[in-house]
Order: C-alpha cells, then structure tokens, then sequence
C-alpha cells in the first residue's frame, strides 16, 4: 500500500486535480455572495489556472534558478514566478467577470507562492 500511496503523491495528474479541487472551491467559497453563476464560474476559472499553474510552475522555478547566482538565486526565482501567476490570474479573472478577484487569487498565490520559494530553496541552496 505505500508504493501505492507514494506514486499517487508523486503523479502529476494528482496535484493538478488537486489543484484544480482545492483552489476552484476557494474561489467558490470566495465568491459565495454573489448571485449563480457568478462563484461557480469563478471555481471553474480558478480550478483550470490553479492546475495549468501547478503544471508550470515546477519548471520555471528549475529553469530560472539556473540563470541566478549568489544571494539573487534565492529569491529571484520565486518573485518572478509570483509576479508571472499575479499577471496571469488578474488578467484570466478579469476577462471572465470574477466579482471578487483579490480574495479568488489571494489564497492560490499565497500557496503556490511558498511552493516556489520552498522548492528554489531545495534546489539552489547550495549555490549560493
């Protein structure tokens, strides 16, 4: 059973579905007092970036901690990453007619945010 376990926690399609659950339904909850369908779709729309992102963001972090060196490789990585899924998701939510795009897009950056910092660290902390 615990090979079983540690290859659904090692599968991508698992943390993209869990992405997609997990933030879609915050921005449900986020955007709860507005009228149907509004909050529904705001899940959807959120759910789809969370698991696209989540796709992404492993790679980019891989990719730009190589261009650093020094101090930067600890946090230029991460910044950029935040700065490029910030764009990303007020521009989707935008687009989309999400009521509440702040409190949609607060928890999902807050987590993929420390995500990135957590793996850059994993990955560059001995070069610096």
């Amino acid at each position: 059973m615990t090979a079983r376990v540690k290859a659904l926690a090692g599968s991508s399609i698992v943390h993209v579905l869990f992405a997609f659950l997990a933030m879609g339904g915050w921005a449900v909850f986020a955007n709860r007092l507005h009228p149907m369908p509004r909050p529904v779709i705001a899940g959807l729309v959120q759910g789809v970036l969370s698991g696209c992102l989540t796709l992404f963001l492993k790679s980019v972090v891989e990719t730009l901690s190589k261009r650093f060196s020094g101090f930067t490789v600890l946090w230029a990585p991460p910044l950029i990453a935040c700065l490029g899924s910030t764009g990303i998701l007020l521009t989707i939510h935008a687009l989309s007619g999400t009521p509440e795009i702040l409190k949609t897009i607060a928890v999902p950056l807050l987590v993929s945010t420390s995500y990135a910092a957590i793996y850059n660290y994993s990955i560059s902390g001995g070069r610096r």
